[in-house]
């Protein structure tokens, strides 16, 4: 025997979430995030555990990339900024790893 559901269809008005911008989401309900949960956070990309802290990698750039970011980097170390720039457009990219 199929259980039934109480109701058929969702009842979520879309087009106005759709509409909606992010200054008209209330958040007054939802507590901060404390830096002890941050701490405690699990890290996943594609639904899989990522390790925190750094990894020592091999990479192939373009000459033009290395001097660039070296030029900018002055005392602070060209593969910090890379990284640093890296994880600047990861934040702000729409596109998500298997998309």
């Amino acid at each position: 025997m199929s259980k039934s559901f109480s109701s058929e269809a969702s009842q979520t008005d879309w087009e106005r979430i759709d509409a909606m911008q992010d200054e008209d989401i209330d958040l007054s309900e939802i507590p901060e995030v404390s830096e002890e949960q941050i701490k405690r956070a699990v890290l996943r990309i594609g639904g899989k555990p990522v390790e925190r802290g750094q990894q020592r990698v091999d990479i192939l750039l373009d000459a033009f990339i290395v001097e660039y970011f070296k030029t900018k980097a002055g005392e602070e170390g060209y593969q910090a900024l890379i990284n640093q720039a890296l994880t600047e457009y990861i934040r702000t990219s729409s596109s998500t790893p298997n998309s």
